[in-house]
């Protein structure tokens, strides 16, 4: 014997499963994630960046590291991150042409956050020299140690041209042969100047070496400019190891806030802040500033992050690169 439902109630069975797929159907969906790629993710910048868009439902990011040790660090680190989020490679070698040699998981990205860079490592022996005149320098009323006298190197393969130029330029076609629309650049502050202490490192006294890191990393940024793509470029000043948000920031341009008499020091974390911010609100505007912390004024709060980006976006000031011509002559490059 068949039995079958009586046809009102049928029919009222029907009708509410419409309704329950109608309502699936037109209710509010959230915006789909943002594949943002981070490379130089296990870096102390880059780990900041590539952190803060974890923890961010609107995005997706994917950390290029170097090494396994590496990636097994960052997803130990961050409860969110998975095997899929972290892909080794070597990111000065990325070749644009050759599908085989790009990893599968950036296909698809929108943006892309470059926190690459060359890497100074201090002279063990000439710092062992330093501190033992130390003492004498005191006494005859000196700096105990002058920080801009030690002698740095890069290690084989890794000084600025190599990293800060070439590794960037193939990041940057990278960034065009996938189809992103916003590539954010974490440059430096003084690329202004050639006599910049910074372009000294990796060079002995006579001026030899592979150094000048200001300038590769200027050539970096103009190629960036002229390559189509939307563009934020940050030069922070003097990175430090501190909590983010806690102190107001200064965005300028041109290095001019290398003529004041402010610490010129930046935390990491407002340093990740200032790229997650970048594709939050820039809309389809490049820009490029020099950026550090000051001290909030008394009885004040800080501005969020988002705020001084945009309150620096709507001033529509520009950073002017038409002198690196002169810069790339003086420097002979």
């Amino acid at each position: 014997m068949t039995y079958s439902l009586p046809r009102q109630l049928s029919s009222l069975l029907l009708a509410t499963s419409i309704l329950l797929w109608s309502c699936e159907s037109f209710a509010p969906r959230p915006p789909p994630q943002r594949k943002v790629i981070v490379t130089g993710a296990a870096g102390r910048t880059g780990k900041l960046v590539f952190s803060s868009l974890l923890k961010q439902a609107n995005f997706y990011p994917m950390g290029l590291v170097k090494s396994e040790k590496s990636a097994k660090k960052i997803i130990k680190d961050n409860a969110e991150c998975g095997l899929e989020n972290v892909w080794i490679c070597d990111v000065t070698k990325l070749d644009s042409d050759n599908e085989g040699s790009l990893p599968n998981g950036i296909r698809g990205s929108d943006a892309m956050i470059i926190c690459t860079s060359a890497v100074p490592k201090l002279r063990k022996r000439h710092l062992a020299k330093a501190l033992l005149k130390a003492p004498i320098n005191m006494l005859a009323g000196k700096k105990p140690l002058d920080f801009k006298t030690l002698q740095f190197y890069f290690a084989p393969g890794q000084h600025p041209e190599k990293v800060d130029y070439e590794g960037q330029i193939a990041q940057i076609d990278l960034a065009k042969k996938l189809g992103v629309s916003h590539v954010v650049l974490v440059s430096s502050m003084g690329g202004t100047n050639p006599d910049d202490f910074l372009n000294t490192l990796g060079k002995d006294k006579d001026g030899n070496g592979d150094g000048d890191i200001l300038v590769w990393k200027r050539k970096a940024e103009r190629y960036l400019v002229e390559s189509g793509l939307q563009y934020t470029i940050i030069h922070p000043g003097h990175l430090k190891d501190t909590p983010g948000g806690l102190s107001e920031l200064w965005l300028d341009v041109d290095d001019n806030i290398m003529m004041s008499p402010s610490h010129h020091m930046m935390s990491r974390c407002d340093v990740a802040r200032l790229c997650v911010a970048s594709l939050k609100v820039s809309g389809g505007q490049s820009s490029s500033f020099d950026c550090i912390n000051i001290d909030v004024p008394e009885g004040t709060k800080s501005r969020p992050t988002e705020i001084a980006l945009i309150e620096f976006l709507d001033a529509e000031t520009t950073y002017d690169y038409s002198t690196d011509r002169k810069l790339d002559y003086s420097m002979n490059i």
